[in-house]
């Protein structure tokens, strides 16, 4: 299994990213993918999750108004929409990915350790 985080780069307080989390190796239709940031330094925070059947998405309280995203499984691919970027946006961007288990209670998917697979992370810099 992998997962590629990619469309990070360097962008001016304001400006507009888009993420993409591209996974191989899976069916991806029975994956939960989630995104995370970590500063340099701190423990990584939830941003937001994708559900595997594409019906329910959870976002970080305090991103959702900046943050949107959707999942393509033709493309096994996950897109975050970062707009309103500000300098405490940055941060490295993971991307992670959690089987679903049929019959099991609800995982809780603002956690790290729900999550088996994870990707590198792509470097989101914002300057004010």
């Amino acid at each position: 299994v992998q997962l590629q985080a990619s469309g990070g780069g360097l962008v001016q307080a304001g400006e507009s990213l888009r993420l993409a989390c591209t996974a191989s190796g899976l069916t991806f239709s029975d994956y939960t993918v989630a995104w995370f940031r970590q500063v340099l330094g701190k423990e990584p925070e939830f941003v937001a999750a994708f559900s595997w059947n594409g019906g329910t998405l959870y976002w970080a309280d305090s991103l959702k108004d900046r943050f949107s995203g959707a999942r393509d499984d033709a493309e096994n691919t996950v897109h975050l929409q970062m707009n309103s970027l500000k300098p405490e946006d940055t941060a490295v961007y993971y991307c992670a990915a959690h089987r679903r288990r049929p019959g099991r209670p609800t995982a809780d998917y603002g956690a790290r350790a729900t999550y088996e697979y994870w990707g590198q992370g792509t470097q989101v810099t914002v300057s004010s």
